[in-house]
């Protein structure tokens, strides 16, 4: 490829000094001959191209540039959102993602998300209060998800939102758009003073379908905007300007994950996404190009490589955060966490979209629940009441899911949703099959909270959102530090993923110019980040 000539420091010819080479990421390395051995070199001059050779110079066989973590992924990304790195921890429900996670990664330079679905608003504000005077001015968001089966708790969410000023939020389960979400991205639409349109309010949509994307890709629908704007909450001049921003600046690619996923492959997902994202671009010419962020099996540095390598603007993790120390869940669920493999995880019912059939992904090893859900799936399939449960179908279900007669259970259902969606409560008195889905879902709703409380009499039925990711990074980090879920923390994992992933990159650099390296130069283990922290300046 052409000649190197050195400096002060000499090629490293032995194995240790030739992998801290190639892992010293603030230096280019050239991948040299001396003495009829390969060799790294790091400084002095490199001469590309089949010039003549200078005195003393030695081929250059392989060159690899420095790599900044800064540089990973779409920098556009890391500015419009005011971050030192393109990775963002996703919102795992019911403070999963915890208010510890989000002040963890916003410190350090990421995006937190914080995991708001299934909270109450008094808790929700409670989060807003805490990461507002804890955080000030860095970069957070919070998540909106979906709820089809309670709409009026999703438009009181936004509502706080708007009044407390989140400007940030992690739009996921959605099926279609739905007015609070249109309200929210468009309230407070201007012009500034050289015509340029502002929207104050900002969404990162979380997706797996095209026909999803495509819609938060677009402009906001007419339809809605005209709906808002009878209501008086825009006006008829910001429903115009509407018509020139996108739903969703960042889309996020949520492949095989934990929680509501359609299991879709990352390798073919993501240049999906990424092809649709031209399209729209190309059709809506919006002033800021959209971008596609990648979610789902990142658990390892190689899988984050290979994001990264496909185009993905920014990385999003939320199996693996799960097990850190920051996450809301129990230490009985980060320690089954630490032991989940690839195959310890299965597909279950969701409690909010149940009637819908709608599933997702849950761990299977150490839990009865994906078992014990999908039973009550069958069950509601196959009946159009309690009352025609068999007897003996239902004494087993009282006995060993419920542990209570369901008639006591419909109680509770009825006090809860008389408090928070009353409507349930009236269809389910004259509609016994809905009444049968509210019973059913009194368990799958609170076999999440027995995970995150670490309820020792449930454990048998914790229902702990997880993907395949987690298995990987198991794998990854045994025989490290991060092997332990004592030492997990957010910031670690980040850390290393991201350090992982551009050592790999380097990797698949020289070898896309022939050079072969053996595993024992290219595996990178988990370390403390106080050991590479010069990295990251």
């Amino acid at each position: 490829m052409g000649w190197w000539q050195g400096g002060q420091i000499a090629p490293a010819l032995d194995l240790p000094a030739i992998r801290a080479a190639l892992h010293d990421l603030k230096h280019s390395v050239c991948v040299v001959r001396k003495e009829g051995h390969f060799a790294v070199a790091q400084g002095g001059v490199a001469q590309l191209g089949l010039a003549d050779a200078p005195a003393e110079a030695l081929p250059i066989f392989g060159y690899a540039p420095a790599i900044s973590l800064c540089q990973l992924g779409d920098p556009a990304f890391c500015t419009d959102h005011h971050l030192r790195f393109p990775y963002m921890t996703g919102a795992m429900a019911n403070g999963i993602a915890s208010v510890e996670m989000v002040e963890a990664a916003a410190q350090a330079g990421f995006l937190g998300s914080f995991g708001a679905a299934g909270l109450s608003l008094a808790k929700i504000e409670q989060a807003i209060d805490r990461l507002s005077d804890h955080l000030g001015d860095l970069p957070y968001c919070f998540n909106l998800i979906h709820s089809p089966n309670e709409p009026s708790h999703e438009a009181a969410v936004v509502e706080l939102y708007l009044s407390r000023k989140i400007r940030l939020v992690e739009a996921s389960a959605y099926l279609d758009l739905t007015l609070p979400a249109v309200l929210y991205r468009v309230a407070g639409i201007h012009q500034d003073h050289d015509g340029q349109v502002i929207a104050p309010n900002r969404i990162i949509a979380k997706v797996s379908r095209v026909e999803v994307a495509t819609k938060w890709f677009s402009p906001p629908p007419m339809r809605l905007l005209e709906e808002l704007v009878a209501a008086r909450r825009i006006t008829p001049e910001q429903a115009t300007l509407a018509g020139q921003i996108p739903m969703a600046q960042d889309l996020t690619a949520e492949a095989d994950s934990g929680g509501h996923t359609d299991n879709r492959p990352a390798l073919t997902l993501l240049p999906t996404m990424l092809a649709l994202r031209d399209r729209m671009q190309e059709q809506f010419a919006y002033a800021v190009p959209l971008r596609v962020g990648a979610a789902g099996g990142i658990g390892t540095p190689a899988s984050a490589a290979a994001a990264l390598a496909m185009g993905a603007a920014y990385l999003v993790t939320g199996s693996i955060n799960q097990a850190c120390l920051e996450s809301g869940s129990s230490p009985q669920v980060r320690q089954m966490l630490a032991q989940t493999q690839q195959a310890d995880v299965t597909m279950a019912p969701a409690a909010d979209m149940f009637e819908m059939g709608v599933k997702l992904q849950v761990l299977k090893r150490g839990t009865m629940f994906p078992m014990r859900a999908n039973k009550l799936w069958e069950l509601y399939r196959l009946y159009n009441s309690i009352e025609e449960i068999p007897a003996t179908e239902r004494a087993a279900v009282e006995k060993t899911i419920f542990r209570e007669p369901l008639d006591a259970i419909w109680q509770k259902t009825r006090a809860f949703f008389k408090e928070v969606e009353p409507s349930h409560v009236r269809r389910g008195e004259a509609d016994p099959k809905h009444k049968m889905a509210l019973i059913f879902r009194w368990y799958l709703g609170l076999s999440s909270r027995w995970a995150n409380a670490g309820e020792s009499s449930r454990q048998v039925d914790y229902q702990i959102w997880c993907g395949p990711s987690m298995g990987a990074f198991n794998e990854w980090a045994k025989g490290s530090f991060l092997e332990n879920p004592a030492n997990r923390t957010v910031v670690a994992v980040a850390m290393n993923l991201l350090y992982g992933a551009a050592v790999v990159t380097r990797m698949n650099t020289l070898r896309s110019q022939g050079v072969r390296l053996g595993p024992d130069l290219t595996h990178v283990s988990p370390r403390p980040v106080s050991q590479f922290e010069d990295t990251f300046q």
